[in-house]
């Protein structure tokens, strides 16, 4: 395909150096930033982040930060997660609703103190949207965009090298929790998440200036556990059921279309604007819904636009991810299949651009 054309608008980062060092192969764009894809190939780096460590620039995950009087108000009118226990140093996955009910964005909450959060947001405009609710409300709090880039440390050796960089209590985060550590005078928080199933870190690194000595000193710490640079990477994302928001779901869907039902607490979370339309949604139940599901046959192309997925000749939902899956010898996708064919078992046919392919609707992601 045609090549991007790099200007000022298309972000760079503040570890653009040591992904170009790395031989990054190739990018997507995301939240105007660079949003690296593959380093060797995707199968190398899905078998390279099974297995060892990586670092990924993920800086492409922008902050929305509330801060003053009224964040924990602000906050709870974005969401129908209900917040209330939401205690300082934790983190929350959090669906991000209109007034219809519609997905703007799936991000994870960050609860610094009860007046200063941060939203590390999904590819979207987000921070219109907020700026928009707090002025339309008159609301005493300030929202922008700090200069905070995530760097996810993911794979099985996570803990091993973060130790190195900032001692062995960093083994102690729990899952989804953060704490504050130094580096180089600099206070920086680091959670226990990220956007893969094999376990690790993200590091906020608050100061564009201290982005590069951090990378190497991870890589120079790392070097016998075979560190490398990394990125999301899709065959294992869809494996583990991680949803990519504009691929997988817009604001069109819902969060319980989404399977996102468990992060809505409607009758509780009081204020939240788009909580009378989810009352209804979670009353009536969706008509359709996000299902894994297993595709027949070799290696499908990449999945660049949606393929229809047909039952009886008729049209009863589409696949909006798909990869091959080497570990488990199966094309994987992530498809929304209505209420009459999600049922686990069930099969059905996918229009590739390869031709027709049978699949299966599965009870389960495959990690």
């Amino acid at each position: 395909m045609a090549q991007i054309s790099l200007s000022r608008r298309l972000r760079r980062t503040p570890f653009s150096d040591g992904v170009e060092a790395a031989g990054v192969k190739g990018y997507t764009v995301y939240n105007r930033m660079l949003l690296p894809t593959v380093f060797e190939s995707v199968e190398a780096d899905y078998r390279h982040l099974k297995t060892h460590v990586q670092v990924w620039d993920v800086s492409c995950e922008r902050q929305v930060e509330l801060r003053g009087p009224d964040a924990a108000r602000l906050m709870q009118m974005l969401t129908p997660r209900d917040l209330r226990r939401m205690l300082p140093g934790q983190c929350f996955y959090v669906p991000i609703v209109d007034e219809t009910g519609g997905m703007l964005n799936d991000p994870v909450a960050v609860k610094l103190s009860e007046d200063r959060w941060w939203i590390s947001i999904a590819d979207s405009d987000l921070l219109l949207w907020v700026k928009g609710i707090a002025n339309g409300y008159r609301l005493d709090v300030l929202v922008d965009e700090p200069d905070v880039s995530p760097l996810a440390i993911q794979g099985p050796k996570a803990d091993d090298l973060l130790a190195r960089v900032f001692g062995d209590r960093v083994r102690d985060i729990r899952f989804f929790k953060f704490d504050k550590f130094e580096f180089e005078g600099r206070e920086l928080a680091i959670a226990r998440s990220g956007y893969s199933k094999q376990g690790g870190f993200e590091i906020y690194v608050e100061g564009s200036d201290i982005g590069m000595p951090l990378w190497n000193a991870l890589f120079a710490a790392g070097e016998d556990l075979h560190v490398r640079a990394g990125c999301p990477n899709l065959i294992e994302r869809i494996e583990g059921g991680l949803l990519s928001y504009g691929n997988d779901m817009t604001d069109d869907n819902t969060p319980h279309e989404c399977g996102l039902g468990k992060f809505c607490n409607t009758h509780t979370a009081i204020g939240c604007i788009g909580r009378d339309a989810l009352l209804r949604v979670a009353k009536e139940g969706p008509v359709q819904q996000i299902r894994p599901i297993a595709i027949d046959g070799d290696a499908v192309p990449p999945c660049d636009r949606p393929w229809p997925v047909v039952a009886a000749g008729k049209r009863i939902g589409q696949i909006t991810s798909a990869a091959w899956s080497p570990d488990f010898d199966t094309n994987v996708s992530i498809g929304m299949v209505k209420l009459s064919h999600w049922e686990p078992g069930t099969r059905i046919e996918v229009e590739t651009p390869d031709g027709m392919r049978g699949a299966t609707v599965r009870d389960k992601f495959w990690i």
